[in-house]
């Protein structure tokens, strides 16, 4: 059996984390630029990465989260945040950006540039905003993998009040909105849930072979 494998039989979404236990700064990193490494729509990134260390701010959010205890519990809390009202402004950067890295002109790729705009720019904005969201869950997948190749916990949160903790955190302000929340840290071994069997349908019932 594959690593890969072995850590996603490992991983869970944890219900109680040992408060006593932190991740360290390189293990933290390496959670970074896993996320940062993440596939996106177009690899424009369309979203910011909060991570949340402060407890008081933690604490504030709790209650934004129905109380869950792995907020505050956790050794660190991370907010993924889909960019409202993506556009041009947002595509020029990552030409910017891509021009800069590969050394190429702008006019060798004008018309790329020219067809994400077309694509993106005519949606609704409330389309553009769920598309936006959507990209997160991405990165969320390349964090929980990461993390279970090292051996740390992390509880992937859809529940939570997202207008609640975009005041809390000023988000409206930036032009975000809280799409996932996460809490990375280390299983407490009062948490009876590691010791669930997993549950997922049977490769029959999942896969569709045509």
């Amino acid at each position: 059996m594959s690593n890969f494998i072995t850590n996603a039989n490992w991983r869970y979404a944890t219900k109680k984390f040992d408060t006593t236990k932190k991740v360290s700064k390189e293990d933290l990193e390496t959670l970074k630029e896993a996320i940062r490494l993440s596939a996106s729509s177009y690899g424009l990134q369309p979203y910011k990465v909060l991570i949340i260390d402060n407890p008081e701010l933690r604490a504030q959010l709790q209650p934004a989260a129905w109380g869950q205890s792995q907020i505050v519990d956790a050794s660190q809390l991370i907010v993924f945040a889909n960019i409202t009202n993506f556009g041009e402004t947002e595509i020029d950067a990552y030409f910017q950006n891509l021009i800069e890295t590969r050394r190429i002109s702008m006019e060798a790729v004008q018309g790329y540039a020219d067809f994400m705009k077309s694509k993106i720019s005519i949606l609704p904005v409330d389309k553009r905003n769920i598309w936006t969201a959507k990209q997160t869950y991405l990165a969320m997948g390349n964090l929980l993998n990461a993390a279970a190749e090292l051996n740390i916990d992390v509880t992937p949160m859809e529940g939570f009040e997202p207008e609640k903790v975009n005041e809390i955190l000023g988000l409206d302000k930036l032009g975000l909105n809280a799409s996932l929340i996460a809490t990375v840290g280390y299983r407490h071994d009062e948490d009876a849930t590691q010791h669930y069997v997993k549950v997922r349908k049977s490769n029959e019932e999942l896969f569709i072979n045509l």
